[in-house]
């Protein structure tokens, strides 16, 4: 029996790559899934993977698990609900929405034109508040009917969105954004019984093959970016164990975990008055000696 026996959760952009991995990585927990995939390429091209959802589904039930196929698209408002009610008019309940789907323009700041980067935003951002506001929603109303609420948001950052990324302005906006709507949501959402967690992947996927993840793996060795390796941290996440567990952006490769610790404050310096800008480069530039130094930005040197 696995740890996610009787749970319900979606998965967008459960189609392909990490999405996949966590929709069957649940089903082999017990999990009964709602499988989102609109069917697009990496850049959002249409129809390049037409029948992705349905295709997993297929190897979930083939397991012996349940799942149902939807290709919506996550940005869309009304689309965020038909999901929802699909996990309950199929399954009775929903525990979890997994977060996950997206795709990139990479582009150098310069060259980045608006429809890139709203496309980007949209899919992400928008993406990850359309289906889960949605479930909030239907979560909230069970906590004021006096029904026990046990609820898991978990979204998709990236260290892309941690540090930043070369060539990536758009991609790295939006995931830092994600890591900030999930403190917010762990903290407004916690009197309801629902959490909020991040994962920030390493893995080999159709978005990250430009060679960064690539490495020969011998016949039988442990390979450090499958795209599995990222999904018992996520049934995990889903699970009833992960109780109480909120607010946290975890990274993880390979078998190495570890949580980010996100902003923080720095060492200071207090004048007890207002500074005068003359004043003001060799005190910043203290501080930059004094500090902690910040993980470099993804393709920086």
């Amino acid at each position: 029996m696995g740890i996610c026996e009787g749970r319900v959760a979606i998965v967008t952009g459960a189609g392909n790559g990490l999405g996949k991995a966590y929709a069957l990585g649940l089903a082999a927990e017990g999990c009964k899934i709602v499988v989102n995939d609109l069917g697009v390429g990496t850049h959002g091209e249409e129809g390049l993977t037409k029948g992705a959802a349905e295709q997993v589904v297929d190897e979930i039930r083939a397991m012996g698990g349940e799942a149902v196929a939807n290709t919506d698209d996550v940005a869309d408002w009304d689309a965020g609900k038909r999901m929802v009610e699909a996990a309950l008019d199929n399954f009775g309940a929903l525990h979890a929405v997994v977060n996950n789907a997206g795709f990139v323009r990479d582009r150098m700041f310069f060259t980045c034109s608006p429809e890139e980067w709203d496309a980007v935003i949209r899919v992400h951002l928008r993406g990850h508040f359309c289906t889960s506001r949605h479930a909030a929603e239907y979560w909230r109303a069970q906590s004021k009917a006096g029904n026990p609420v046990d609820g898991r948001i978990i979204n998709t950052t990236s260290g892309a969105g941690l540090q930043g990324s070369v060539g990536q302005s758009a991609y790295s906006t939006a995931k830092g954004g994600i890591a900030s709507l999930t403190l917010v949501q762990a903290v407004e959402l916690a009197r309801l019984g629902i959490t909020a967690n991040a994962l920030a992947p390493n893995a080999r996927t159709r978005m990250t093959d430009t060679g960064a993840f690539d490495m020969d793996v011998a016949d039988g060795a442990f390979d450090e970016f499958a795209p599995e390796n990222m999904a018992p941290l996520v049934a995990y996440l889903v699970s009833e164990r992960s109780k109480g567990v909120t607010g946290q952006v975890f990274e993880l490769k390979g078998g190495n975990i570890f949580l980010s610790q996100g902003w923080t404050d720095s060492p200071s310096y207090n004048k007890g008055a207002r500074f005068e800008a003359a004043e003001l480069d060799p005190i910043v530039r203290r501080l930059l000696e004094e500090r902690e130094p910040a993980k470099p930005v993804y393709g920086a040197g």
